[in-house]
Protein backbone atom coordinates (compact mmCIF):
# COMPACT_ATOMS: atom_id res chain seq x y z
CA UNK A 1 0.00 0.00 0.00
CA UNK A 2 1.26 3.45 -0.93
CA UNK A 3 -0.36 6.59 0.44
CA UNK A 4 -3.31 4.55 1.60
CA UNK A 5 -3.86 2.95 -1.84
CA UNK A 6 -3.38 -0.76 -2.48
CA UNK A 7 -1.18 -1.68 -5.45
CA UNK A 8 -1.79 -4.43 -8.02
CA UNK A 9 0.86 -4.93 -10.71
CA UNK A 10 -1.29 -6.11 -13.60
CA UNK A 11 1.56 -7.04 -15.92
CA UNK A 12 4.79 -8.69 -14.82
CA UNK A 13 6.78 -11.77 -15.79
CA UNK A 14 8.08 -14.77 -13.87
CA UNK A 15 10.45 -17.45 -15.13
CA UNK A 16 13.18 -17.51 -17.78
CA UNK A 17 13.11 -15.59 -21.06
CA UNK A 18 14.90 -17.12 -24.02
CA UNK A 19 14.91 -13.92 -26.03
CA UNK A 20 16.51 -11.72 -23.35
CA UNK A 21 18.15 -14.09 -20.88
CA UNK A 22 16.18 -12.60 -17.97
CA UNK A 23 15.35 -14.83 -15.02
CA UNK A 24 12.96 -14.01 -12.17
CA UNK A 25 12.12 -16.52 -9.45
CA UNK A 26 9.22 -16.37 -7.03
CA UNK A 27 11.58 -15.33 -4.23
CA UNK A 28 12.98 -12.54 -6.43
CA UNK A 29 9.45 -11.39 -7.16
CA UNK A 30 8.28 -11.37 -3.54
CA UNK A 31 11.34 -9.40 -2.42
CA UNK A 32 10.77 -6.92 -5.22
CA UNK A 33 7.06 -6.58 -4.45
CA UNK A 34 7.74 -5.96 -0.78
CA UNK A 35 10.34 -3.32 -1.60
CA UNK A 36 7.85 -1.47 -3.84
CA UNK A 37 4.79 -1.96 -1.58
CA UNK A 38 3.06 -4.04 -4.26
CA UNK A 39 0.37 -6.18 -2.67
CA UNK A 40 -0.45 -8.42 -5.63
CA UNK A 41 0.98 -9.18 -9.07
CA UNK A 42 -0.39 -10.88 -12.17
CA UNK A 43 2.35 -13.29 -13.23
CA UNK A 44 2.76 -14.00 -16.96
CA UNK A 45 5.34 -16.24 -18.65
CA UNK A 46 7.84 -14.46 -20.83
CA UNK A 47 6.71 -14.58 -24.48
CA UNK A 48 9.64 -16.74 -25.62
CA UNK A 49 10.38 -19.67 -23.33
CA UNK A 50 11.98 -23.07 -23.73
CA UNK A 51 8.87 -24.95 -22.58
CA UNK A 52 5.59 -23.09 -22.11
CA UNK A 53 4.09 -25.89 -20.00
CA UNK A 54 7.03 -25.77 -17.61
CA UNK A 55 6.70 -21.97 -17.48
CA UNK A 56 3.05 -22.37 -16.49
CA UNK A 57 4.00 -24.95 -13.86
CA UNK A 58 6.44 -22.50 -12.27
CA UNK A 59 3.79 -19.80 -12.11
CA UNK A 60 1.21 -22.28 -10.79
CA UNK A 61 3.62 -23.18 -7.97
CA UNK A 62 4.00 -19.49 -7.11
CA UNK A 63 0.23 -19.06 -7.15
CA UNK A 64 -0.23 -22.03 -4.85
CA UNK A 65 2.47 -20.86 -2.45
CA UNK A 66 1.14 -17.31 -2.10
CA UNK A 67 -2.41 -16.98 -3.49
CA UNK A 68 -2.91 -13.69 -1.66
CA UNK A 69 0.10 -12.18 -3.48
CA UNK A 70 -0.26 -13.58 -7.00
CA UNK A 71 -2.70 -14.09 -9.85
CA UNK A 72 -1.69 -15.82 -13.08
CA UNK A 73 -2.09 -15.49 -16.84
CA UNK A 74 -1.36 -18.24 -19.34
CA UNK A 75 0.68 -17.59 -22.47
CA UNK A 76 0.15 -20.40 -24.98
CA UNK A 77 1.70 -20.22 -28.46
CA UNK A 78 -1.32 -19.89 -30.74
CA UNK A 79 0.02 -21.94 -33.66
CA UNK A 80 0.36 -25.27 -31.90
CA UNK A 81 -2.31 -27.86 -32.71
CA UNK A 82 -5.76 -26.56 -31.78
CA UNK A 83 -6.42 -29.47 -29.43
CA UNK A 84 -3.11 -28.93 -27.66
CA UNK A 85 -3.85 -25.22 -27.32
CA UNK A 86 -7.23 -25.83 -25.71
CA UNK A 87 -5.85 -28.59 -23.52
CA UNK A 88 -3.17 -26.31 -22.10
CA UNK A 89 -5.63 -23.49 -21.49
CA UNK A 90 -7.94 -25.97 -19.72
CA UNK A 91 -5.01 -27.13 -17.59
CA UNK A 92 -4.06 -23.58 -16.64
CA UNK A 93 -7.64 -22.78 -15.66
CA UNK A 94 -7.67 -25.86 -13.44
CA UNK A 95 -4.45 -24.56 -11.85
CA UNK A 96 -6.15 -21.27 -10.98
CA UNK A 97 -5.07 -19.00 -13.85
CA UNK A 98 -7.53 -16.18 -14.47
CA UNK A 99 -6.27 -14.53 -17.69
CA UNK A 100 -4.54 -15.34 -20.97
CA UNK A 101 -1.84 -13.37 -22.79
CA UNK A 102 -1.55 -12.81 -26.54
CA UNK A 103 1.86 -11.58 -27.64
CA UNK A 104 1.58 -10.67 -31.35
CA UNK A 105 5.13 -9.33 -31.37
CA UNK A 106 6.37 -12.93 -31.03
CA UNK A 107 3.19 -14.91 -31.81
CA UNK A 108 2.02 -13.42 -35.10
CA UNK A 109 -1.70 -14.02 -34.77
CA UNK A 110 -3.81 -11.51 -36.70
CA UNK A 111 -6.62 -10.41 -34.34
CA UNK A 112 -8.75 -9.13 -37.23
CA UNK A 113 -8.72 -12.44 -39.11
CA UNK A 114 -11.37 -15.05 -38.36
CA UNK A 115 -8.40 -17.38 -38.12
CA UNK A 116 -7.92 -15.93 -34.63
CA UNK A 117 -11.45 -16.78 -33.45
CA UNK A 118 -10.28 -19.95 -31.69
CA UNK A 119 -8.08 -17.87 -29.37
CA UNK A 120 -10.79 -15.44 -28.32
CA UNK A 121 -13.49 -18.12 -28.15
CA UNK A 122 -11.33 -20.24 -25.85
CA UNK A 123 -10.75 -17.23 -23.59
CA UNK A 124 -14.46 -16.43 -23.55
CA UNK A 125 -15.38 -20.04 -22.80
CA UNK A 126 -13.35 -19.83 -19.59
CA UNK A 127 -14.24 -16.17 -18.85
CA UNK A 128 -10.55 -15.26 -19.13
CA UNK A 129 -9.65 -11.65 -19.91
CA UNK A 130 -7.23 -11.45 -22.84
CA UNK A 131 -4.12 -9.36 -22.21
CA UNK A 132 -2.89 -8.35 -25.66
CA UNK A 133 0.55 -6.85 -26.09
CA UNK A 134 0.25 -3.69 -28.17
CA UNK A 135 2.81 -1.27 -29.55
CA UNK A 136 6.02 -2.90 -30.75
CA UNK A 137 5.39 -5.73 -33.18
CA UNK A 138 3.12 -4.03 -35.71
CA UNK A 139 1.04 -4.69 -37.66
CA UNK A 140 -0.59 -7.32 -35.45
CA UNK A 141 0.19 -5.37 -32.27
CA UNK A 142 -1.71 -2.26 -33.37
CA UNK A 143 -4.34 -1.37 -30.74
CA UNK A 144 -6.96 -0.63 -33.38
CA UNK A 145 -6.91 -4.24 -34.59
CA UNK A 146 -8.43 -5.38 -31.30
CA UNK A 147 -11.62 -3.49 -32.05
CA UNK A 148 -12.48 -6.44 -34.32
CA UNK A 149 -12.46 -9.23 -31.68
CA UNK A 150 -13.88 -6.89 -29.04
CA UNK A 151 -16.82 -6.23 -31.37
CA UNK A 152 -17.22 -9.88 -32.39
CA UNK A 153 -17.20 -10.96 -28.74
CA UNK A 154 -18.78 -8.19 -26.65
CA UNK A 155 -18.68 -10.32 -23.49
CA UNK A 156 -14.93 -10.83 -23.85
CA UNK A 157 -12.74 -8.45 -21.86
CA UNK A 158 -9.56 -7.35 -23.67
CA UNK A 159 -6.70 -5.51 -21.99
CA UNK A 160 -4.40 -3.58 -24.31
CA UNK A 161 -1.01 -4.12 -22.73
CA UNK A 162 1.21 -1.00 -22.80
CA UNK A 163 -1.78 0.96 -24.16
CA UNK A 164 -0.12 0.91 -27.57
CA UNK A 165 3.08 2.44 -26.28
CA UNK A 166 4.05 6.05 -26.82
CA UNK A 167 3.63 5.78 -30.61
CA UNK A 168 0.18 4.15 -30.77
CA UNK A 169 -1.49 5.22 -27.52
CA UNK A 170 -3.98 7.37 -29.44
CA UNK A 171 -5.17 4.21 -31.22
CA UNK A 172 -5.69 2.62 -27.81
CA UNK A 173 -7.80 5.59 -26.72
CA UNK A 174 -9.95 5.22 -29.85
CA UNK A 175 -10.28 1.45 -29.37
CA UNK A 176 -11.39 1.89 -25.76
CA UNK A 177 -13.82 4.59 -26.84
CA UNK A 178 -15.41 2.33 -29.44
CA UNK A 179 -15.49 -0.82 -27.29
CA UNK A 180 -16.54 -0.74 -23.62
CA UNK A 181 -15.02 -4.20 -23.14
CA UNK A 182 -11.50 -2.89 -23.89
CA UNK A 183 -9.31 -1.96 -20.92
CA UNK A 184 -5.93 -0.19 -20.94
CA UNK A 185 -2.75 -1.20 -19.12
CA UNK A 186 -0.52 1.86 -18.99
CA UNK A 187 3.08 0.61 -18.73
CA UNK A 188 5.66 2.35 -20.96
CA UNK A 189 3.64 5.55 -21.47
CA UNK A 190 4.97 8.97 -20.54
CA UNK A 191 3.04 10.81 -17.79
CA UNK A 192 1.49 13.26 -20.24
CA UNK A 193 0.29 10.32 -22.35
CA UNK A 194 -1.43 8.83 -19.31
CA UNK A 195 -3.10 12.16 -18.57
CA UNK A 196 -4.36 12.25 -22.15
CA UNK A 197 -5.70 8.70 -21.82
CA UNK A 198 -7.60 9.66 -18.69
CA UNK A 199 -9.19 12.61 -20.46
CA UNK A 200 -11.05 10.08 -22.64
CA UNK A 201 -11.13 6.72 -20.83
CA UNK A 202 -12.49 6.19 -17.30
CA UNK A 203 -9.89 5.28 -14.70
CA UNK A 204 -12.09 2.28 -13.87
CA UNK A 205 -10.94 0.78 -17.20
CA UNK A 206 -7.24 1.56 -16.69
CA UNK A 207 -4.58 -0.26 -14.71
CA UNK A 208 -0.90 -0.16 -13.88
CA UNK A 209 1.72 -2.70 -14.92
CA UNK A 210 5.47 -2.86 -14.56
CA UNK A 211 6.11 -5.27 -17.48
CA UNK A 212 9.54 -5.84 -15.95
CA UNK A 213 9.92 -5.67 -12.16
CA UNK A 214 12.84 -3.25 -12.50
CA UNK A 215 10.40 -0.71 -13.94
CA UNK A 216 7.86 -0.87 -11.12
CA UNK A 217 9.11 2.19 -9.22
CA UNK A 218 8.97 4.28 -12.39
CA UNK A 219 5.51 3.05 -13.37
CA UNK A 220 4.16 3.63 -9.86
CA UNK A 221 5.65 7.11 -9.76
CA UNK A 222 3.85 8.10 -12.94
CA UNK A 223 0.48 7.36 -11.37
CA UNK A 224 1.19 8.68 -7.89
CA UNK A 225 2.25 12.08 -9.24
CA UNK A 226 -0.66 12.52 -11.67
CA UNK A 227 -2.92 15.49 -11.09
CA UNK A 228 -6.06 13.35 -10.85
CA UNK A 229 -8.41 12.53 -7.97
CA UNK A 230 -7.31 9.91 -5.45
CA UNK A 231 -10.27 7.79 -6.48
CA UNK A 232 -8.89 7.59 -10.03
CA UNK A 233 -5.47 6.54 -8.72
CA UNK A 234 -7.14 3.85 -6.62
CA UNK A 235 -8.81 2.40 -9.73
CA UNK A 236 -5.56 2.41 -11.70
CA UNK A 237 -3.35 1.09 -8.91
CA UNK A 238 -5.71 -1.57 -7.59
CA UNK A 239 -9.41 -1.61 -8.34
CA UNK A 240 -9.50 -2.29 -12.09
CA UNK A 241 -7.06 -5.21 -11.99
CA UNK A 242 -8.46 -6.68 -8.78
CA UNK A 243 -11.92 -6.75 -10.35
CA UNK A 244 -10.79 -8.01 -13.76
CA UNK A 245 -8.48 -10.82 -12.70
CA UNK A 246 -10.47 -12.17 -9.77
CA UNK A 247 -11.33 -15.85 -9.83
CA UNK A 248 -14.92 -16.44 -10.99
Amino acid sequence: MIGGIRVYDAHTHLGAAQHSGRRWTVDDMLRHMDSQHIEKSLLIPFPVVEDFRQAHDEIAAALQSAPDRFAAAACVPPFIAAGDFREEVNRCVALGFTAIKLQPQYHGLNPVSRRSDFFFETALQHRLPVIAHTGSGVPFALPSLFIAPATRYPDLRIVLGHCGGSVYYLEAIVAAGVCPNIFLELSSLMPHHIAEVLDSVPASRCMIGSDLPESAATELGKILTLNVPEAAKAHILWGTAARLFAAT
